[in-house]
């Protein structure tokens, strides 16, 4: 939400709580086409990554979109979707470079 907030949204802009309203795999399948990887889609750092052994196999493209799909924690957040661009995680230059894309 610090991100969200910072973000300074122009009205009309969705947010879309992934908690309760789970992806879509034609969301998934949006995100992927302007990015280039389901993993770089993907969250490390979810504790499920650790508890299910994931991190120690080799996953196939197929299997980053599938657990996404099957819990919100795998995706990487927040995702940004403005003007045909994606901007994914909360690096800070993540961040700024969606700022600047929303308000120019």
């Amino acid at each position: 939400m610090r991100i969200i907030s910072a973000l300074n949204l122009p009205e009309g802009f969705h947010l879309q709580d992934i908690k309760t309203e789970a992806i879509t795999p034609t969301q998934i399948e949006e995100m992927r086409g302007l990015t280039d990887s389901y993993e770089s889609l993907f969250s490390k750092r979810a504790r499920l990554y650790k508890a299910l052994g994931l991190k120690e196999k080799s996953l196939t493209e197929s299997e980053y979109k599938n657990y996404i799909l099957e819990h919100y924690t795998f995706l990487k957040r927040p995702v940004i979707l403005y003007d045909n661009k994606i901007f994914i995680g909360n690096a800070k230059k993540t961040v700024e470079a969606a700022k600047l894309a929303i308000h120019n």
